[in-house]
């Protein structure tokens, strides 16, 4: 009976050991993923209601998991939200990602899983006497959606440079306003609180387009000198590094999603309006706004490098990275970013 005991009690020992190993190697059993508005999140839009994760999760054996999608109106949310630890992986702008890799840089790790979307970003205007970035003054008010921190911000900052010379990059930012594109548009139609600018994207650009007196100013590509990334999507070194099939679940699903939206953007362009309930852009105009050369959805990031140079002589980070590939994951570093 005795050993019969001591049996029963190294069983029950094993299989609270096991129990305990399986525990501590699970990884997640959900997901959160945030995206802004507008047809440049396309990808992540395709991605959640083809359910690729899901899908990718299961080929790698992790079963079933729950994944949860938000719509967040601005990168400041998104990025607390990342690093509280409440959502796993966000769309942001370079700026964003540059921000957070040089905060945390030794500790969580916030780093670039990839770059979504390559669009130019519209600085619109409506006030007839602003002729160029020199022109704005305490009567105007510019939506961005986050002052400081968004693309936009630091697009404004890098013209106010070049414009008034260097140390003037702040020069702008009293007359920003954080808005989210749907409202910026809105307020820019309606000139509520004064906003009579709207540095924005597609599809808003071109329903802005057509409200008498409205034009655009400058973009984000003539600011940069060429084609730039506009959004990256990112995440945490700790999450990836405790959750690997999880991080290549999501990333097998990224790529599935960005190969589709490209192989028939007609039908990538019909999905858009549906999904985002669009009914003020045409098909018409969103297959235009995506098929132009100077949209892309790719993986490859372009100008991040030359942002971070920039942020980093602001004093917006402290650090300056070596090269792109020091701010995104190892397996993006064989494409031709910069």
């Amino acid at each position: 009976m005795q050993a019969r005991h001591r049996l029963l009690s190294l069983v029950a020992a094993f299989a609270l050991l096991a129990a305990v190993t399986t525990r501590v190697h699970a990884e997640v059993s959900e997901v959160s993923v945030a995206q802004q508005y507008g047809v440049s999140f396309l990808p992540l839009m395709w991605m959640e209601h083809n359910r690729l994760i899901e899908k990718h999760a299961r080929a790698l054996g992790l079963g079933d998991i729950k994944v949860n999608w938000a719509k967040l109106a601005g990168p400041a949310a998104m990025n607390d939200a990342l690093l509280s630890g409440s959502l796993h992986f966000s769309s942001v702008g370079a700026p964003s990602l540059i921000t957070l890799w040089g905060k945390t840089k030794g500790n969580i790790g916030v780093m670039g899983v990839s770059a979504l979307t390559t669009y130019p970003l519209y600085l619109n205007v409506r006030n007839p006497s602003v002729k160029s970035v020199r022109d704005f003054t305490d009567k105007d008010k510019i939506a961005v959606p986050a002052v400081k921190v968004s693309t936009q911000a630091i697009m404004l900052q890098m013209a106010a440079e070049k414009a008034f010379g260097e140390g003037n990059h702040y020069k702008l930012d009293s007359f920003t306003v954080t808005l989210s594109h749907p409202d910026g548009m809105a307020a820019l139609m309606s000139n509520t609180g004064g906003v009579d600018a709207h540095f924005t994207t597609s599809p808003f650009h071109e329903q802005e387009m057509k409200i008498p007196g409205v034009r655009t100013l400058t973009t984000s590509y003539e600011i940069l000198g060429g084609r730039a990334t506009a959004l990256v999507i990112v995440t945490t070194m700790k999450f990836r590094e405790a959750n690997p099939k999880t991080y290549n679940a999501f990333f097998a699903a990224l790529k599935e999603a960005v190969d589709a939206v490209n192989r028939d953007k007609k039908a990538a362009a019909q999905r858009y309006l549906e999904w985002a309930n669009d009914r003020k852009s045409t098909l018409d105009e969103v297959h235009a706004a995506i098929s132009n050369p100077d949209y892309a959805f790719t993986l490859t990031p372009e100008k991040v490098f030359k942002t971070a140079e920039f942020m980093a002589k602001i004093g917006s980070i402290k650090d300056k990275p070596g090269s792109w590939k020091d701010m995104f994951f190892p397996e993006i570093h064989n494409l031709p970013g910069n």
